[in-house]
């Protein structure tokens, strides 16, 4: 079985679904500790021709919680103004309407707990694109939560049965290919093929390193499969 652990980011880039479709099982890691600052809550959109950030937030986020500790403080008037400000960056772009039913489902789900609500949206997207791969939380995994790094991720693996563990190719240097085969598990790392992921985006000049929804509001299903598929394992 080929699988995946990653934290959960809401609507993050296009090599987070590649990775998710590459496997059998995908493990949202969220029995860690929260990084402010980082990508869970907030990635980038194209407004106005530019990369613009956008963050959901949250309710007194701290490193020193878990991410499945971590609460949303995301209220219906926010969630409105979010949405409002994806619409004024893509109403015209040539998908918007065929996904803004998914959209509205996914920013105006009712839930609190941070991980619980990105969940919901990877669902939702993996179910537009018809991506049949299992999704579990590692928090509900049984296992030792005391191993750190590349052990825990060993550990997961080993719980659920993988015998090929994927990760992006930003981890080479954290992992060790000999490590994983002394536990009869095989490490490949995934590398997209970005010149293959360049899309039109209105009349200007591609702006790539943006979340997944601006490839999902420029490009039809059956073209973002493809795109889903331009990567290679090493």
């Amino acid at each position: 079985m080929k699988t995946a652990v990653m934290q959960p980011y809401f609507f993050p880039y296009i090599g987070y679904y590649q990775l998710l479709g590459a496997v059998d099982t995908f493990v949202i890691l969220d029995d860690v500790n929260f990084i402010k600052r980082g990508w869970i809550n907030r990635n980038n959109i194209l407004l106005n021709g530019i990369p613009h950030l956008f963050s959901i937030p949250l309710r007194k986020p701290s490193q020193n919680k878990l991410i499945s500790e971590t609460k949303l403080n995301f209220s219906s008037k926010e969630k409105e103004k979010f949405f409002k400000k994806i619409q004024a960056a893509y109403k015209k772009a040539a998908q918007f309407s065929a996904f803004y039913g998914v959209l509205e489902k996914m920013v105006f789900y009712e839930e609190e707990d941070l991980t619980s609500y990105i969940y919901h949206s990877i669902v939702c997207i993996c179910e537009y694109l018809d991506i049949n791969t299992k999704i579990v939380r590692s928090s509900e995994i049984e296992k030792d939560n005391s191993l750190k790094a590349q052990d825990r991720i060993i550990e997961i693996c080993k719980k659920i049965g993988t015998d090929l563990y994927v990760n992006p190719s930003g981890g080479k240097s954290l992992y060790s290919i000999e490590t994983f085969k002394n536990e009869n598990i095989d490490l490949k790392f995934i590398h997209t093929k970005f010149d293959s992921v360049v899309y039109k985006q209105f009349d200007i000049d591609f702006v790539a390193n943006l979340s997944f929804l601006d490839a999902l509001m420029f490009n039809d299903k059956k073209t973002l499969k493809k795109m889903l598929c331009q990567y290679t394992l090493v």
